[in-house]
């Protein structure tokens, strides 16, 4: 296969990766080690383990998903995953910063303490990977906790109670994930003002495999400032201008859109209308082993479907830094690392 004419430029460019979740980040060498050390549903045979990870629909997607789930059994898992998902998104992406989606309420478990670790135990060891991959990898990580919507209202107050209670100051947002069919925004709109007026940001997922009217009920009910995906906002054009009139940015996640059904190809998918109607793009991988992807393929293809040269790119990777929750410092470093980044290419590349 030929290499994208942009892959040299696109390897090199700092990013900011906004939707990507925890377990969905694990590779396979790291999914192999857990399921050594926890043997049961999940193979470790790297082979097996790319037969795993290929999806019918986006609900046999969710039951792989919680399969993996199942391997963070004690709080050295969790640590071992985050720094080694934080290890590869510097050093085989470029990113720079990362908003992690955390998805404390399917470890810590409080329904089953049998089961699951403390929040306290289950913090530690994020916070514990958090300043050992800053100070290794030079990578600054952020977390997003959200809310497992087919797990319900339990799951919704359980994760409130670790954002408001037991968050560290590096979590940033909170939001909510899984399946959208069966699982009505409308019944978690106080724990996100609750959430919300704690100073953590709405970052919903919304209109992936559902309609235009999951993502209205995301930003009307739940207050969203970005949404997950919101495929189906292609459907509706006074959405579409809502989006663009209120600067709510879609987090774009390409192949992970084909790989769930959600859109039936890439050729297919909505991310030129989104462009077209003034809606601001944020391009991110979402579960990238698990896909079969990386932030550096998902900007080729985004280049490719908006047809964008290596300056398009980058005010791509521009606008994942200003959607982001980053503080202004640093954000007017990676704006900086960007702008020296493509200054120094067109010399080189001229």
């Amino acid at each position: 296969m030929n290499a994208h004419p942009l892959s040299g430029f696109v390897a090199g460019l700092p990013k900011a990766e906004l939707h990507v979740h925890h377990v969905g980040s694990a590779s396979e060498s790291i999914v192999a080690e857990l399921a050594q050390r926890h043997p049961g549903t999940v193979p470790s045979d790297p082979a097996a383990l790319r037969e795993f990870f290929t999806f019918t629909d986006f609900a046999h997607f969710i039951d792989v998903y919680l399969a993996v789930v199942d391997l963070l059994k004690e709080p050295e898992d969790i640590r071992l995953l985050t720094y080694e998902v934080a290890r590869e998104l510097r050093r085989g992406q470029n990113v720079r910063y990362a908003e992690l989606t955390m998805t404390p309420y399917t470890s810590v478990l409080p329904h089953d303490p049998a089961r699951g670790m403390a929040i306290e135990a289950y913090t530690e060891a994020i916070e514990d990977a958090r300043v050992a991959a800053a100070r290794d990898f030079g990578i600054e990580l952020r977390w997003i906790y959200d809310i497992p919507g087919e797990s319900g209202i339990p799951a919704a107050d359980a994760t409130l109670d670790f954002a408001l209670r037991h968050a560290p100051d590096s979590l940033v947002g909170f939001g909510l994930g899984g399946p959208e069919i069966g699982v009505p925004r409308p019944q978690f709109q106080p724990h996100f003002a609750a959430a919300r007026a704690a100073g953590l940001r709405s970052v919903p997922h919304a209109g992936e495999t559902t309609g235009p009217q999951t993502v209205w009920d995301a930003i009307t009910l739940l207050g969203a400032e970005r949404i997950g995906h919101g495929t189906t906002s292609a459907q509706d054009p006074r959405l579409l201008e809502h989006l663009a009139e209120h600067r709510i940015a879609l987090e774009v996640c390409p192949s992970s859109n084909v790989a769930t059904r959600a859109v039936a190809s890439l050729t297919e998918h909505p991310i030129t209308a989104f462009r077209d109607a003034g809606v601001r793009i944020t391009v991110n991988s979402d579960d990238p082993p698990m896909f079969g992807t990386t932030l550096n393929r998902e900007y080729e293809i985004a280049s490719d479907l908006l047809d964008l040269d290596a300056a398009g790119v980058a005010a791509l990777a521009v606008e994942a830094v200003e959607a982001s929750f980053a503080s202004e410092q640093v954000k007017t470093s990676l704006r900086t690392e960007i702008a020296d980044y493509v200054a120094g290419f067109s010399t080189t590349a001229g």
